[in-house]
């Protein structure tokens, strides 16, 4: 949450080694416009609308998105008004969909400041728990994850290490 994973997709999409592959964002402040709620105040059907998006996103060939299923997930299990007995059931529902990732990058937060868009959750304290949530689900379906890099830095160096993850590397290094 508010780590520069918007930042990263959107500056990917400019990149000609990019151009044939689809990107998706989320959409927060439309679907809080629609009376979803979002972060804290999240629910189960709330959650299933999130899941939903995400896996039209894997119906897709080339996709490049700043959300996963190990998003959904995480945010369902810090869902303060999801009960617990729900968010196993979503969750249990959701992980085989893990899988289908061919790269999943997890962004680190460290240095980055969490930035008021009018939409997401401002709390560091939230934050926190939302990173040690994510890092704990990765974790927990280890298995099921086919490639996994942890990125980190300016977004400059982020697009870096994608490129250098995905095979990019001889064409960026002699296109410098």
């Amino acid at each position: 949450m508010s780590v520069g994973k918007s930042t990263l997709v959107h500056a990917l999409k400019e990149l000609p080694e990019f151009k044939d592959y689809f990107f998706a964002t989320e959409r927060s402040k439309y679907l809080r416009d629609l009376g979803i709620p979002l972060n804290t105040d999240s629910t189960l059907k709330g959650q299933t609308i999130f899941l939903a998006e995400r896996c039209s996103e894997l119906m897709r060939e080339n996709v490049i998105t700043d959300r996963t299923v190990i998003d959904v997930m995480s945010f369902a299990k810090c869902a303060e008004s999801i009960h617990s007995e729900d968010k196993e059931a979503f969750i249990k529902y959701a992980a085989p969909l893990i899988w289908e990732y061919d790269y999943i990058f997890y962004v680190s937060p460290v240095g980055v400041n969490i930035e008021d868009n009018g939409v997401r959750e401002t709390d560091a304290d939230y934050r926190k728990l939302i990173d040690i949530t994510i890092k704990g689900t990765i974790s927990e379906n280890l298995h099921q994850i086919k490639n996994l890099a942890f990125i980190s830095g300016t977004t400059e160096e982020r697009i870096k290490q994608v490129k250098s993850c995905l095979g990019f590397w001889y064409l960026y290094t002699n296109l410098t």
